[in-house]
């Protein structure tokens, strides 16, 4: 097989650590951008307190078919400029829905599986501030252990040498006995391999996810590009977000975050597919406010889309 390695246009100044290298593979099914860290999070602990975090290599990945894998482990302490996990139960900093009703969600075990753009959620190059990170996000909602594994370009088929996809990252958690609520943060780079070619279809793709978590609570965030052309462009991210819809007929367990309903352009890198520090802190409250959305602590959510 042959590569075609391009270099990614640079993120203006402020927004993103440079260095995205992309490498395509010719139309046999599979992308593979690269220039990624792996980043992993596992923490069990009672209030806010922040984990370290090692990423599995420098910079951030682009979102294609699956970043690099390196595992990375945390370990729970008070380590303020590293990517922080938080970890739940903590009362403080609690958010308030509309009429100051606070969130609360009633999945206190979580799995976060997801690509470049759950990696920048929990990174200090983005988000210095440890409070707006995702693990702390998850925090105030009320979720008590917490498990992140965010890959730059991956997918839930395809991986690069080194890596795990998301359905194998997730398997083996299962495997390890990790019962509770699955976030699944994954599809912008599966919409680009499809639409580069591959032979894995979209319906294939989600239910292969969706067989992990055996029947137990599911949020999938749905995607979102600015681009208009290309294996990335936005209307193939739209078909993604179209099969995740039909896929509630088949999975009662399942919610989807309308991500792309809620993201603004000005949040968005010049790549038009990663996000500002601005829209980074941005989506990591949102995911965490959604997740208390759509299982909430008493009673039920109000629709199978949430936002």
């Amino acid at each position: 097989m042959r590569f075609h390695n391009s270099e990614q246009a640079e993120p203006a100044a402020g927004d993103k650590p440079a260095g995205r290298r992309r490498l395509r593979l010719s139309r046999t099914g599979r992308i593979a951008v690269v220039a990624g860290a792996t980043v992993g999070i596992v923490a069990t602990v009672a209030g806010m307190t922040a984990a370290a975090v090692t990423s599995g290599g420098p910079g951030h990945a682009s979102t294609r078919a699956n970043g690099q894998q390196g595992s990375a482990s945390a370990s729970t302490g008070r380590h303020a400029g590293h990517a922080q996990q938080a970890e739940h139960g903590g009362r403080s900093g609690h958010k308030a829905a509309a009429g100051g009703r606070v969130l609360r969600t009633s999945c206190k075990n979580v799995a976060h599986v997801g690509d470049s753009t759950s990696v920048d959620l929990i990174s200090a190059a983005f988000l210095p501030n440890p409070a707006q990170r995702l693990g702390a996000r998850y925090a105030e909602v009320g979720v008590k252990h917490l498990k992140i594994d965010a890959s730059g370009g991956r997918s839930i088929v395809e991986e690069l040498p080194g890596q795990l996809n998301g359905y194998k990252v997730a398997s083996a958690w299962r495997d390890q006995g990790y019962r509770g609520c699955w976030v699944f943060a994954l599809g912008t780079n599966d919409a680009a391999n499809i639409a580069a070619g591959s032979n894995v279809g979209m319906r294939a793709r989600i239910d292969e996810m969706m067989a992990v978590a055996h029947g137990e609570p599911v949020l999938w965030v749905n995607t979102k590009t600015l681009l208009t052309s290309g294996p990335d462009a936005n209307a193939n991210e739209q078909a993604w977000n179209k099969a995740l819809v039909k896929a509630l007929a088949r999975y009662p367990n399942l919610r989807i975050f309308n991500w792309s309903a809620v993201a603004q352009p000005t949040w968005f890198v010049s790549d038009g597919i990663h996000y500002t520090s601005a829209g980074c802190a941005i989506r990591a409250k949102a995911i965490a406010d959604a997740l208390a959305r759509a299982f909430p602590l008493h009673g039920h959510s109000v629709s199978n889309i949430v936002r």
